[in-house]
């Protein structure tokens, strides 16, 4: 596998408004990588561009906004891009049995529809350059599936099988397809989740409710068991920096305590071993 090159340290970054995207940016951008950065936001490009950064607007859910966002960096770079990295995301609480299936369908069409959108529109660029790195941010619940954040966690078990799949096809060509694996990270994502199952889940109806009310308050304000293990997003900058300049990238990156023990589980114990555990701690989530 070869090295990124002066001319292909060229770098798109999706999800950049702030946590693991913005520290991401941040960092590659310190070690000489030319930044394009994406957020979904007005207010958000702004402030990335007023930061120094090239930025521009991508929604995932969109094909028109995903083209217009390869157009636009495509004329920036003069055709080329060294990596990409596709750290956009969106989850939803819930009770599978609480998803409408417009809430399902957007956690994939962000988390895996629209990202596979975008890194297929890159592919003709990296095999034309012969090199390319792709780094896809998972999660450890792409490798154990969460209760009450289920389809959250099918999006990710998808991401993982589309990852392994395509690193195979593109092996020929020197592009590489790395997965990033993050346990409990600090950043949004918890708030933005609470804010998300308050706005669309309806909790008064829902068998769940008081649980629901009690979760959203842990996940926004502290008190989930995972937090003590939380750490800051550049710890996952890191591993995809790692990724993205080391001669031999890694076929999966874990992040945190939670993400190796959850990778452990998902290889080596048992399903029903892995259900009384679960059972367990939803029940001492949600008493």
């Amino acid at each position: 596998m070869s090295v990124p090159t002066v001319g292909n340290r060229s770098v798109l970054v999706t999800g950049c408004s702030s946590g693991i995207g913005l520290a991401t940016a941040e960092m590659l951008r310190s070690r000489g990588w030319k930044v394009f950065s994406t957020a979904r936001k007005a207010d958000d490009i702004d402030a990335l561009k007023l930061a120094g950064f090239e930025a521009v607007k991508l929604d995932l859910s969109s094909s028109e906004s995903i083209q217009t966002a390869v157009e636009w960096v495509q004329v920036k770079n003069g055709g080329e891009l060294g990596a990409l990295v596709n750290n956009a995301g969106f989850g939803m609480p819930g009770a599978i049995q609480d998803l409408s299936r417009e809430a399902m369908r957007r956690q994939f069409e962000v988390n895996v529809f629209g990202l596979q959108e975008l890194t297929n529109s890159w592919i003709p660029v990296f095999r034309k350059q012969r090199f390319g790195r792709i780094v896809n941010v998972s999660s450890v619940v792409g490798r154990l599936a969460l209760p009450f954040m289920g389809i959250y966690s099918a999006s990710k078990f998808a991401l993982e099988a589309i990852s392994d799949a395509q690193r195979v096809e593109l092996s020929p060509e020197s592009i590489s397809v790395s997965l990033i694996e993050p346990g409990p990270i600090r950043t949004r994502f918890s708030t933005n989740c609470a804010g998300e199952g308050e706005d669309k889940l309806d909790v008064e109806s829902s068998k769940f409710g008081a649980a629901y009310r009690q979760y959203f308050d842990k996940r926004r304000n502290g008190g989930m068991a995972e937090d003590r293990f939380r750490l800051p997003p550049e710890a996952v900058a890191r591993k995809i920096l790692h990724a993205l300049e080391s001669p031999k990238p890694k076929i999966r990156y874990k992040v945190t305590i939670p993400a190796y023990a959850g990778d452990f589980a998902a290889r080596f114990v048992p399903a029903r071993l892995i259900d009384r555990l679960m059972t367990g701690h939803v029940k001492k989530r949600f008493g």
